[in-house]
């Protein structure tokens, strides 16, 4: 028998609070009615709402469908979902992880940066949420009112950790928490911010054993050149999205769609198209990956790829 209790944060002030790996388990979760409060979900969850909650900061786990905030203010969050509601909100600052295009209501100063997290459990909890690590529109922010500038980015320099606090409480310190960037379980991309470079190029990994950690591999070994990571997907592919995507090569690439998604990066810098090209090469010889040919053909092949991409994910 389930106690609603075990899933509720009610009424509290001035403290810290949250439900360890495995506590939560897939089910419902409420927040209401806190104030002062520094809450932590280590765990994946159903559906989460947050209501009139003041000056808190929250850290939510992944959760398999809405995460919705209402009435709240000056709440600074860390929150991994497949879709992001806010309804007349002020002041908040979410590191986002977000499967499709957040949505803000009836909001005001509202700002957003890409997710950085990593504990061990974290990964495994994305699986179980049916959530994508590639899968982030953290960015895209649609503003159901119109008129005013409601919402923004935050600074690229902002430190996850000044926002949400590792937490304080004996009992949460147990779970073994990093907000290094470089260990992220969510690749940090670049999302709308304006682009270094009129140069882009994109990569698709097929499906495989290994397709999250070589995805994970070219990243680091392409950030590790100074080049940005501007955008990530996860996506299903058939035949003939391959011949608009990938044009005169689909033919080598349509087996390996039967396998499973791909994943697509986009990375931007002069010279990222070499770059990547000789990076895949050293690192990647015996891998079957479609990567730009040429400066020239690669912002077509980005553009070919996220508008399909948009379409599929129903954006």
């Amino acid at each position: 028998q389930i106690d609603p209790k075990d899933y509720t944060f009610s009424g509290l002030k001035d403290e810290t609070v949250g439900r360890l790996p495995g506590k939560v388990a897939g089910q419902q979760f409420v927040i209401q009615d806190c104030e002062n409060c520094s809450i932590y979900i280590f765990d994946h969850s159903a559906t989460i709402t947050i209501d009139d909650c003041v000056n808190c900061q929250i850290f939510l786990g992944p959760i398999k469908g809405s995460v919705f905030f209402r009435d709240c203010k000056d709440c600074k969050c860390i929150v991994a979902c497949q879709q992001f509601r806010t309804r007349d909100c002020r002041k908040l600052e979410v590191f986002l992880c977000c499967a499709t295009q957040p949505i803000i209501e009836s909001s005001t100063g509202m700002k957003f940066g890409c997710f950085q997290y990593y504990y061990p459990e974290l990964a495994l909890q994305f699986k179980d949420a049916g959530l994508s690590i590639f899968n982030n529109t953290w960015s895209n922010i649609h503003d159901f009112t119109p008129g005013e500038n409601n919402w923004g980015l935050l600074p690229e320099t902002a430190v996850v950790q000044d926002y949400v606090p590792l937490p304080s409480s004996e009992e949460l310190k147990a779970v073994r928490i990093s907000t290094d960037a470089t260990k992220s379980i969510i690749p940090i991309t670049r999302g709308r911010r304006q682009k270094s470079s009129d140069e882009s190029c994109l990569a698709v990994f097929f499906a495989g054993d290994y397709t999250t950690a070589n995805a994970r591999k070219l990243i680091d070994e392409m950030t590790g050149k100074g080049f940005q990571l501007v955008q990530t997907k996860e996506v299903v592919m058939k035949a003939e999205d391959a011949h608009r995507v990938f044009k005169q090569c689909a033919s080598e690439f349509i087996p390996l769609l039967e396998k499973g998604p791909v994943v697509a990066l986009e990375f931007n810098g002069d010279g990222a198209v070499e770059g990547c090209r000789s990076t895949i090469n050293e690192v990647f010889s015996g891998t079957k990956v479609f990567v730009s040919e040429s400066k020239a053909s690669a912002s077509q092949d980005v553009d070919n790829f996220y508008n399909f991409a948009d379409m599929q994910m129903g954006m």
